[in-house]
Parts: structure tokens; C-alpha cells; sequence
């Protein structure tokens, strides 16, 4: 039984948000690296999933862990969010995702970059999901200087085309036992 045009919930990996689309409408995951939100998706009977990052090799890793089945169901881009090519030309995402990509952004440039790309990709009533460090988040994460939010700052920096729908806070715990304090973010296009 086909569901291409069947509505379906997009639970998120944690469990905080139920979004109801159509389980063919683009999702794109903005810094998928070797997440695995993407076999989340797949898993969840999504067919129009798009894969973006800087790394191939982070990709690529993502690739072999999904094998080969899986990962042939997926669009792979290798972009620069902040120099976008590829991921600019997209159109009616339904689901931005970004964890952890934005909070990498600290020039204004970047932020730029990033706002009007998400702004010209995200269809009217689409989703964004934006996971970033919390204030009470790490100053540094591998090494590199990262900007902390909260939600209303994430808010703030979405503007008046997006509107909060949900926010939390989320403490990953690393293999190493530190702790990462995340704010969790779901927002809708106007």
C-alpha cells in the first residue's frame, strides 16, 4: 500500500514534537553528519529525505552506517551552509532540521548566510527544528568557539516570519560523562 500523499506524524528522535505532513514532502537535515536523525526518518517511512554538510566524509559515514538500501533512498549534498550552492536552489522544504550546525556561526556573514537560505527554502507552513547550545551550554565544542542561545534569542534571530512553537531544554550526556546543555527549538514559517 503506497502512503505518498498521506499525512504522516514526523515524531522527533526525543520525543518532544509530533509534526503531521505528508510523508513525500522534502526534509532537510542541515549538518547531518553521522546523526542519526536520518535513519530516524527513514525509518519512520519518509521518502524525501536531503542530507546536507560541509563533510563528504562525515556523509559518507552516515552512508555506510544507513548501508547501501537505506542510503540510496536519500539525497546526499555536500554544501557550505554559510556559501551555500546546492542547498540554496531547494524549494518547499516542509522540515528544516539543524542540530548543532548554527551555534558553529559566529560572524555575522554566516548568520546571514544561513537566515536568508533557510527563509528562501522553507515552504509557507513549513517547520524549523533548530537545536543549539543552551546558555548554559559549552563555550567550545571540539576545540571551536560556539555562540549560546536561548529561545527567544533563536526567536528573535528567525524574526517575524517564523513563529515558537515549542522549545526545551536537553542535557546530552558524552561518552566522556560531560554534559552538553542543549535548547531545543520548533518553529513554523508564516
Amino acid at each position: 500500500m503506497s502512503c505518498l500523499g498521506k499525512k504522516k506524524y514526523l515524531s522527533h528522535p526525543l520525543n518532544y514534537y509530533l509534526i503531521a505532513i505528508l510523508i513525500d514532502e522534502p526534509i532537510l537535515d542541515v549538518g547531518a553528519g553521522a546523526s542519526t536523525f536520518v535513519d530516524h526518518l527513514i525509518n519512520q517511512g519518509f521518502s524525501n529525505i536531503n542530507a546536507t554538510d560541509i563533510s563528504e566524509t562525515a556523509l559518507n559515514k552516515l552512508k555506510e552506517r544507513l548501508g547501501k538500501e537505506k542510503a540510496s533512498s536519500v539525497r546526499w549534498i555536500v554544501d557550505d551552509i554559510t556559501q551555500p550552492t546546492y542547498i540554496q536552489n531547494l524549494k518547499d522544504i516542509a522540515v528544516w532540521h539543524d542540530r548543532a550546525v548554527l551555534h558553529f556561526l559566529l560572524e555575522e556573514s554566516q548568520q546571514e548566510m544561513y537566515l536568508s537560505t533557510l527563509k528562501k527554502v522553507v515552504k509557507k507552513g513549513g517547520y524549523v527544528i533548530i537545536a543549539a547550545f543552551s546558555l548554559k551550554g559549552a563555550k567550545k565544542c571540539s576545540g571551536l568557539d560556539v555562540k549560546n542561545y536561548d529561545q527567544n534569542m533563536l526567536a528573535k534571530f528567525l524574526g517575524d516570519d517564523f513563529r515558537l512553537l515549542e522549545y526545551f531544554d536537553y542535557t546530552f550526556y558524552m561518552r566522556s560523562g560531560n554534559l552538553r546543555p542543549y535548547i531545543y527549538t520548533l518553529f513554523q514559517k508564516n
